[in-house]
């Protein structure tokens, strides 16, 4: 029998197709980092924008990022420069919107607020600043506004057990002793008086 033509012959490999972007969009799926035959500025530019994309970051975080994608220092240096120069990094609105954000939300006292602000890379000075915006009498009323939401759920428990457990969620949440202790104290002062006042009124109705 004949050998078909062709048979025994091995087909020349095909092309692999093109490997899909990684995350930050650089186009490299590679740990070494950005392809060194790209612009390094422009990768670096690129990594910035899509960090900034899913939330404001400090210059320092966005440093980090370029660093673990393996650009140099003096480029990713120029480029954050660059972004700085038309506001796309400024660290003193980053702190503000942070300190806002995680107040009003997540209700973070000023020291816990500056302690996230140190470890995002902020300057004292800059951190300072931002958490200073909250005025003692709103980050009171932000206190007040926690233990009374958690007040309820220690009814059974009588005012040395409160105090102890109320004052600790706002240590976590960094307020300071003198305001975790005051708003605390003035809670209970005005839950007593609320059961007063309807023991009163169960009597009144009894009579």
């Amino acid at each position: 029998m004949g050998v078909r033509e062709g048979a025994g012959r091995r087909r020349s490999p095909r092309g692999r197709a093109p490997e899909p972007p990684d995350r930050d969009g650089t186009g490299s799926t590679h740990a070494a980092g950005p392809d060194p035959e790209a612009d390094p500025e422009s990768v670096a530019r690129t990594i910035c924008l899509n960090l900034l994309t899913t939330r404001a970051r400090s210059r320092a975080e966005l440093a980090d990022g370029l660093a673990r994608k393996g650009v140099e220092d003096d480029v990713a240096g120029r480029v954050l420069d660059r972004l700085g120069a038309v506001g796309l990094v400024d660290d003193a609105a980053f702190a503000e919107q942070w300190v806002s954000s995680r107040h009003r939300h997540q209700g973070l006292g000023r020291r816990a607020l500056a302690d996230e602000l140190h470890r995002k890379g902020v300057d004292r000075e800059t951190a300072t600043a931002a958490v200073d915006e909250i005025g003692r009498d709103d980050e009171r009323a932000r206190a007040r506004a926690l233990v009374d939401r958690r007040l309820p759920s220690l009814a059974r428990h009588d005012d040395a057990v409160a105090a102890r457990r109320l004052v600790g969620m706002l240590a976590r949440k960094g307020y300071g002793a003198a305001v975790a202790y005051d708003v605390v104290r003035e809670a209970l002062a005005d839950r007593d008086d609320d059961t007063l006042e309807a023991l009163r009124d169960a009597v009144d109705r009894e009579d």
